[in-house]
Order: structure tokens, then sequence, then C-alpha cells
């Protein structure tokens, strides 16, 4: 796809550094005689036809084609320019974890990593802003990520420690009723989802500060199941149920960096599906209603 704009002679400056910023921030790439390229996807498509409702606004005049090839201009070429313009973009990010990285030692102090612990989130951040826009798997992707992980290791606040965490049998707790804090955010909601998809479909999950002698606690003072040594209350209830299925420990950590923000896991997925959380907690807090019949922020 190709986006081609032009705006009135005597506009500001402001429209114009706009524009560029958002064509940079959906991953467009520049041909000559200002043509931004895009792949052929629905989510392309729909970024170029905002930009070009945008320059409408501003007076300008904006086409969006799609092309089958550029004369001159191999397919393959087309894709490597693309990745040229991540790798660039990597770059930048890995050079700064590289010097975050000789930043930290063991005279660093308390307040002094969680200042760097908030640069890494940004990096963090940034990479994932890229790596939504990295249509072609650029490389230098996979490196930058094992590169944060340094940094993420290096800034750990707490020193990992084996847990062993009893193993429990699924078929005890398929009838029970499940209980925990209100207003459940990312542990809480990924624990729900565990227990309706590998334990009981239909489970029940009441939402009180107060236990019956009936229910299964979890995430809340004097539960059952919740955090153990650095390990959020997810991935106790994932190791006592000896859910080790693929896909799981991926789970677990994003759920993990959410819930401790302690760096431990630098996952490139952790930004949406944090994102994600704040909606399910938004729709859990105002729209859903519980078991008792009234709104989750009451119950």
């Amino acid at each position: 796809m190709i986006f081609s704009y032009s705006l009135p002679s005597k506009s500001s400056s402001s429209p114009r550094v706009t524009l560029w910023r958002r064509l940079r921030r959906i991953g467009a790439i520049s041909l000559k005689s200002g043509i931004h390229v895009l792949p052929a996807r629905d989510e392309c498509i729909e970024s170029f036809q905002w930009l070009a409702q945008e320059v409408q606004q501003a007076k300008g005049e904006a086409l969006v084609m799609r092309v089958e090839r550029f004369e001159g201009l191999a397919d393959e070429e087309i894709t490597e320019l693309f990745r040229k313009a991540r790798s660039e973009e990597y770059q930048e990010i890995e050079a700064q974890a590289i010097e975050l990285e000789k930043s930290v030692n063991a005279n660093t102090s308390l307040e002094e990593r969680r200042s760097l612990l908030e640069t890494l989130e940004k990096l963090r951040k940034q990479h994932t802003e890229i790596a939504r826009v990295d249509f072609f798997d650029c490389p230098d992707g996979q490196r930058v990520i094992t590169a944060l992980n340094r940094v993420a290791q290096a800034l750990s606040l707490s020193v990992s420690v084996a847990v062993e965490i009893p193993h429990t049998a699924i078929a005890q707790y398929r009838d029970k009723r499940w209980v925990t804090r209100p207003r459940p955010y990312v542990d809480r909601l990924a624990c729900i989802w565990l227990i309706r998809r590998f334990i009981n479909p239909s489970a029940e999950i009441r939402y009180s500060h107060e236990v019956a002698p009936d229910e299964v606690a979890f995430e809340m003072k004097d539960a059952f199941f919740g955090h153990c040594g650095n390990l959020c209350t997810f991935e106790v209830m994932a190791a006592a149920f000896g859910l080790n299925k693929p896909g799981m420990q991926a789970v677990g950590e994003i759920v993990h960096e959410i819930d401790l923000r302690d760096g431990q896991y630098a996952r490139p997925e952790t930004a949406g599906v944090d994102c994600g959380a704040i909606l399910a907690w938004f729709c859990h807090s105002n729209l859903w209603t519980c078991s008792n019949g009234c709104r989750g922020e009451h119950c």
C-alpha cells in the first residue's frame, strides 16, 4: 500500500511534523517522490486511511493506493528496506541498553536501581512499539530482547530462590467455589482464566474479603494460593496443578512482570497484555455483576 499527501504551502509546520511522526510510528518507509509504503495488511490500510482523513482535515490532499509492484524495485528489496528501518530503531535501543547495563554494579543503591528500572521499562515499551510494526521480523529484534533481559537480571531487586510448590490434584478442585478480593487485576484475572480453562469451565468466582468454609481463596490474606517467594499467584497455581503446557511459562512470565514489576522478565508482549488487563479490570469494576447481584466495585 502506498500513501502520498500534500499540505497547503501556507500551512504551519505542526501538521507536517505530526504526520511525519505518525508515519514513523506506524512503520511506513519512504521511497522517492514522497511515497510512503506499508504492507497490504488490514491494519496498515486502516492506518493510511486515518492519516488521509487527517490530511484532509488540514485542507490538504491525500492518496491511498494498492500497487502490484514498483518498477525497478523487487519485493525482496522492499522487504529489506523495512528490515533496515527497524534495524536502525532496534540498534538505538540496544545502544541505550548496553549503557544501562554498564551503569549497574554491586554498589548501585536501591534508589538508583529503581530509577534504572524505570529507564529499562521505557526501553521495553519502545521495543514493543517497534516490534508491533516489524512486519518482516528483523533479526535485530531478538538480539535487543536478549540485551534487555540481561539488564533486567542485573537490576532484579529480588533474589531468585528455588521455591518448591507441593503438587495438587486438579480433580480435588473441580467442584470447588473460589473467592478472591474485589477489583481483580492481572494476577487474579490470569488465575481466573487458569481455573476456568484447566480446572472447571463453569467455576463460580466470588469477590469478597471474607472466605466461606467451603471456598478456596486465592490472592488474598491467608489464601491457600498466593504469592510464594518471588512467584506470583498465577505461577504458584500453574506449578501446583502441574500445568506445564506449551506457552504456560510465557504467560506466567508476562503476568509476573505486570504484577511484580521487578524486571525479572522482558517480553515484548507485556505492554499489550498490560493494556488488556486494564480494560478487563475496568469491566470488572464498572460493568460486570457478581454472584450477589451487585456491581464489582461494591461486592
